[in-house]
């Protein structure tokens, strides 16, 4: 698949991702990183690589479960609802590089025809393209990408979801996985 396509599909597939039924558990709290073979295992079941399993914590919203796993060429994705359930952040990790000098170049979401305005924001990118904008964070060989409509989430909030990108706690991995999968759970 393309990187536009890619790009196209990661925010038009996000509501999708977000509709099902059941109820989300916590969020957790941050802690110690979850423990490496619990990580490894919960990567594996998802088909991704466990370095790219990272999660945020942003105020008024939750991971919803159901929507954790791998997306397109190896990606690892999770989307998080707001508590009142009409705004939405999509977080998307991969093994792609991010510069100055490619940053425009990287579509962007379900704007992924949009020109894309990139500005340096400390360590991230901050990215629009039409009605979408993203915060990339590159980490350790891994850019953490946060994405949402620009209408209905606000650069403050998305940049403080960039702010807790982290890697997982025991808890947080826990609450990343629907409840009876796993071997704990």
């Amino acid at each position: 698949m393309t990187r536009n396509a890619r790009a196209l599909l990661a925010l038009s597939l996000l509501p999708v991702l977000l509709t099902g039924c059941g109820a989300d558990k916590g969020s957790g709290t941050a802690g110690a990183a979850a423990d490496s073979a619990d990580l490894a295992a919960a990567a594996q079941d998802w088909g991704v690589e466990p370095e790219l399993v990272h999660v945020t914590k942003v105020p008024g919203f939750t991971v919803f479960p159901a929507s954790v796993g791998a997306y397109g060429d190896g990606q690892f994705a999770a989307a998080y609802r707001s508590d009142q359930g009409s705004r939405r952040i999509g977080l998307f990790a991969d093994r792609e590089t991010l510069t100055a000098e490619n940053c425009a170049q990287q579509p962007l979401g379900a704007d992924a025809l949009k020109p894309v305005v990139c500005e340096r924001d400390g360590d991230a990118w901050y990215r629009t393209a039409g009605g979408v904008h993203e915060y990339a964070v590159p980490r350790d060989g891994v850019v953490v990408r946060l994405i949402a409509d620009r209408k209905k989430v606000d650069r403050r909030v998305l940049r403080e979801a960039a702010e807790a990108v982290h890697r997982p706690s025991d808890s947080e991995l826990a609450a990343l996985r629907p409840a009876g999968e796993g071997s704990d759970t």
